[in-house]
């Protein structure tokens, strides 16, 4: 079996900011970003439309024994992770 590759949180926001703005197709963004499989950005299409962005930044592996959303972070790290993504975007 081969072994799983990690995303940086970057890549996952830019990749959601270029399906966002119709910018690239899925297999543009895929060899853009050396992605192997167009479920990979499914997942964190699907992430950032049911509101779990913070998902994007977990670990491998740790997707669902994770458990930490935004309403167990401190009001400043929120505001941090807003203003980070927002500048992103821009």
């Amino acid at each position: 079996m081969g072994k799983k590759k990690f995303y940086p949180e970057e890549v996952k926001r830019e990749v959601i900011r270029l399906k966002l703005e119709g910018e690239l197709t899925n297999k543009e963004i895929m060899r853009k970003f050396g992605i192997k499989n167009k479920s990979q950005i499914k997942s964190w299409m699907r992430c950032f439309y049911n509101g779990v962005e913070h998902r994007l930044a977990q670990p491998l592996g740790k997707q669902y024994s994770y458990g930490k959303g935004p309403e167990n972070e401190s009001d400043l790290s929120q505001l941090k992770k807003k203003v980070e993504y927002y500048d992103m975007k821009e």
